[in-house]
């Protein structure tokens, strides 16, 4: 297996973090691996690849020819070629053959269709008085020796224009004026953090990549498939990313534009599933806002105030019931020693064990999304709490229309007083009961509802038997009631909802 080296600098400031390491970078489309740098600051993810550059000398002088070569029916264009990306050098012309189309030795920095172009081929062509000495070294040779590489802009010791210790003595020394050159890490793709995306996942599926994933700026822009060799040094990269996104994206979330009822709790990526399933092929990512009274799902992120109004649904926050698929308890500890013991899933393994979670709405739909670490899904949890905690006082109450025996009738859901009904057009209240006093509620899964109240004085439980026209609303209400009265009492979570957090103002 491939070595590949240990993070070499990894500050933190906060939450965020800065970090940098070596990778693999593997492009689908042709199914190349490159090793790349990878360097994390708190804005931009930044990707360099090994480079050839010239270090002394003016390449300015170099030669530089265009050459057209026409194809012989034996022979071909008479030269042979040597070197390329995937041996991280350049591509040279190592070898003309006699009395054939090439006449000399050439450094290529262009090569237009060689193999393909027909009977004419045109090339660009750098003359070098000097053989460089990679061309001394067969393709396997390693130019790289990863285990002696200290930091991420380093001389990888094969010069074009030098000697090696296990390479055939060079020619004189060219004069002053000649170019040398060098490999070195250069920056070739910075992809800037605010609002992107991570995913471990293949797309459109529920298939897990080993110890990959990839990077997509809010742009669209990709840094492709990052490989790691350990499950644990990929969960790393992924959990430092993914903590430089989410505190990037709610550091520029402008609530004090906002008024107090209209304040950002939470917004982020995640993946939805088909419905009924945790995951498929349709699988598609959506940006997920907890603002104010509504849930918003977006097929992009909203930048402008203007985007806040484009959101492809939204839905009352106090009728939408949060839900974790599965019981995860302790869940960073247990699935961090999974990953980190290399026992976290196959390439090609679906995802039993995804972390998702649904948000179940009116009229018994429901969306289920999939989010990339337990962590994630702790945030969208512990958001949705303090955000049906938040409007639940801010509305105070609620009322529904309701029949019971022919009659219209008004359900009222309290905070201070619990539940109230009373008749529709005269207002007449028939019977009211604290929350402490349900004891317990069926329904038809349709539209009928008996709720059990205990007597306060008899102790005897009586039933009250109500129909709505959204039944599952009213049901997801007084769960956002009854835990928003239990909540205010807790004092652990009234200490955490502090105003002065990081997505509320004081």
């Amino acid at each position: 297996m491939k070595s590949f080296f240990a993070v070499l600098h990894k500050v933190e400031w906060g939450t965020q973090m800065t970090k940098s390491g070596i990778a693999l970078l593997y492009n689908e489309e042709t199914n190349n691996t490159y090793d790349v740098c990878l360097k994390l600051t708190k804005e931009v993810l930044t990707i360099q690849k090994l480079d050839v550059v010239c270090t002394s000398g003016s390449e300015t002088q170099v030669n530089h020819r265009t050459v057209v070569l026409r194809r012989q029916a034996t022979g071909g264009l008479g030269l042979s070629i040597k070197g390329g990306a995937e041996h991280n050098v350049p591509v040279v012309i190592s070898k003309i053959f006699k009395d054939q189309v090439g006449k000399k030795v050439f450094y290529l920095s262009t090569v237009h269709l060689l193999r393909t172009a027909g009977d004419e081929v045109t090339i660009t062509v750098r003359y070098l008085r000097e053989v460089p000495s990679f061309l001394k070294l067969p393709l396997g040779s390693p130019g790289l020796d990863h285990s002696r590489v200290s930091s991420p802009l380093f001389d990888s010791g094969l010069h074009l224009n030098g000697n090696g210790n296990n390479t055939a003595p060079s020619p004189p020394s060219p004069s002053a004026n000649e170019p040398k050159y060098e490999k070195r890490w250069l920056d070739a793709v910075c992809l800037p953090l605010l609002m992107a995306r991570v995913s471990r996942y293949k797309a459109g599926t529920d298939k897990l990549r080993c110890n990959c994933f990839e990077v997509f700026a809010l742009d669209g822009a990709s840094t492709n498939i990052l490989q790691f060799c350990t499950a644990a040094e990929s969960t790393d990269w992924l959990q430092a990313i993914s903590t430089n996104i989410n505190d990037l994206t709610q550091e520029n979330v402008m609530n004090k534009y906002c008024s107090s009822d209209d304040q950002i709790v939470h917004m982020g990526w995640a993946c939805e599933s088909p419905e009924g399933s945790t995951a498929g092929p349709t699988s598609v990512f959506k940006f997920l806002a907890l603002r104010g009274p509504y849930f918003y799902i977006f097929r992009s992120p909203p930048i402008s105030a203007a985007d806040w109004g484009q959101a492809e649904t939204t839905y009352n926050l106090y009728e939408v019931l949060f839900k974790v698929h599965k019981l995860w308890m302790a869940e960073d500890c247990w699935l961090q020693a999974r990953l980190y013991l290399g026992l976290e899933h196959s390439p090609e393994q679906q995802d039993n064990e995804s972390l998702c979670f649904s948000i179940l709405v009116g009229h018994g739909q429901s969306h289920t999304f999939r989010v990339e670490l337990a962590s994630d899904l702790a945030i969208w949890e512990k958001s949705f709490q303090r955000a049906v905690f938040l409007e639940v006082q801010r509305i105070r109450s609620k009322s529904y229309m309701c029949s019971s025996q022919g009659n219209v009738l008004c359900f009222t859901i309290d905070f201070g007083s619990g539940f109230t009904c009373s008749e529709g057009t005269s207002k007449t209240v028939l019977w009211r009961y604290k929350f402490s006093q349900l004891k317990g509620s069926s329904d038809d899964g349709k539209t009928r509802v008996k709720l059990l109240f205990k007597n306060a004085e008899s102790k005897q439980i009586e039933m009250k038997e109500l129909e709505f026209a959204n039944l599952t609303a009213v049901l997801h209400c007084i769960h956002s009631f009854i835990a928003a009265k239990v909540a205010s009492v807790d004092p652990l979570f009234m200490c955490s909802q502090s105003f002065s957090g990081n997505y509320m103002n004081s």
